[in-house]
């Protein structure tokens, strides 16, 4: 077993719940250097959410694992773990003490898979630190939001769309079957189907986030509803944000489509490959019922989340769908119905504005 095998088996899935169950289903060429990529992300979230520093420190250590990646020195980080503990699980903490393991792994791949893994990482790092710079320290008692739509559409681009383009660009290295995709087609697909699962954390996390004073609902569509962002903290002001949510789901329910796509154009000869991407996008359906039906998605004590009988449930019908498309749709379309609203949706939301006008990782 080489280091990199051990450190994927005996770390990631202690920070990684859904990512984790994906990896394990992909083939080897794929899932260490998806598996390396993900745990550093993994840490710079970590080092950008804990409290045991001020914005401007966790601003200094996300640049410091930036530059780390560039150059291989992790000496300025090795006695990060020693501070972050309060507010952390012991998993995260074992990822930070792991930290130099991690950049490491990192500079041993392939040139060409480091290049595309830095890449994603400078992206996504990046939207780390905007947030530090947006958003008010998490005991300031008050809420920022993003501006417009376009903002919104900006942030999950960044924050998950940028890694279904990493993906595709990865399928297309190391899986000879897939080679024959249309690629740019696809990365665009990929980023939609991220965007799609990235808008349902944004739904799902809304009273946590709130919490720590963010709003990713924009204020421009709070307004419309006679909402100021601060007003989210009070759950009795649910009812009245209900168009908005009821929008970002179909929204969310459009990127998800593309998402489906996505798995379909994966050929039936990469069992292990479609069904590391069906079962977020089953799992994300799921949520968006959920969500759908949630009473006040402002009440802090509302926990939306797929019971683990659901998610067996979809991992005992994976293997079956792999093989059929038709068989595929059927159960993605069953699942959608449970989403569906009895409203239609309105019109004014593309969450794939980002990729077409232009944005790359």
């Amino acid at each position: 077993m080489t280091p990199t095998t051990a450190l994927l088996r005996d770390v990631l899935p202690g920070v990684s719940r859904s990512f984790g169950l994906s990896l394990r289903l992909l083939p080897t060429a794929l899932a260490t250097p998806l598996g390396v990529t993900y745990l550093v992300a993994r840490a710079a979230d970590t080092i950008a959410d804990t409290r045991a520093f001020p914005p401007s420190e966790r601003e200094r250590l996300v640049e410091a694992l930036r530059t780390a990646l560039r150059t291989g020195d992790a000496r300025p980080l090795e006695p990060l773990a020693a501070h972050v503990s309060p507010g952390h699980s012991s998993a995260e903490r074992g990822l930070l003490e792991r930290l130099p393991d991690v950049l490491a792994a990192h500079r041993a791949l392939t040139p060409a898979d480091r290049a595309r893994a830095e890449a994603v990482l400078l992206t996504l790092t990046q939207a780390m630190l905007d947030a530090l710079r947006r958003f008010p320290p998490e005991n300031a008692g008050r809420v920022e939001a993003l501006e417009t739509l376009a903002e919104l559409d900006r942030y999950t681009y960044t924050n998950a769309g940028c890694v279904g383009e990493f993906w595709t660009d990865m399928v297309l290295a190391h899986r000879p079957s897939c080679r024959g995709w249309d690629a740019p087609r696809m990365r665009q697909l990929g980023a939609r189907f991220g965007q799609g699962l990235q808008l349902v954390n944004v739904l799902r996390d809304l009273p946590r986030d709130l919490r720590i004073g963010r709003s990713y609902l924009p204020r421009t569509e709070l307004a419309s509803l006679g909402l100021k962002p601060g007003q989210l903290l009070n759950p009795a002001n649910g009812p009245r944000l209900r168009p908005l949510v009821e929008r970002l789901v179909d929204a969310a329910l459009d990127c998800l489509e593309d998402g489906a796509a996505y798995t379909e154009a994966v050929t039936r000869r990469e069992v292990r490959l479609r069904l590391a991407c069906a079962l977020p996008l089953l799992i994300a359906l799921g949520t968006l019922a959920r969500l759908r039906a949630a009473e006040n998605l402002l009440d802090p004590a509302v926990l939306v989340k797929v019971p683990r009988g659901e998610v067996r449930r979809h991992i005992a019908w994976t293997p079956a769908l792999a093989f059929s498309n038709r068989a595929f749709r059927g159960y993605v379309g069953r699942l959608r119905a449970t989403t569906q609203s009895p409203r239609p949706p309105r019109p004014g939301i593309d969450p794939g504005a980002a990729t077409s006008s232009g944005a790359s990782g």
